[in-house]
């Protein structure tokens, strides 16, 4: 995971929940704002503190987690 360094986990921090950088923005919010239609120059505009690479690396977060999770229950 270390290509995911901008992905941080800290019990102390939302619940726990993956954010970026530390920052109170969870990567379910970013996931959730793409898949409901918005651009990357969307989000990147309603977080103007995140950065372009932030948003990639959430999707490359979630894409791990999810080929991970396929891989346990194959």
């Amino acid at each position: 995971m270390k290509n995911l360094d901008r992905i941080t986990i800290n019990p102390n921090v939302c619940l726990g929940q993956p954010t970026v950088r530390g920052m109170r923005i969870t990567v379910s919010v970013i996931l959730k704002m793409l898949a409901g239609g918005k651009s990357m120059a969307e989000v990147l505009e309603a977080y103007p503190e995140l950065e372009e690479e932030d948003v990639l690396q959430s999707l490359r977060y979630a894409a791990w987690v999810v080929s991970d999770q396929l891989e346990i229950s194959a």
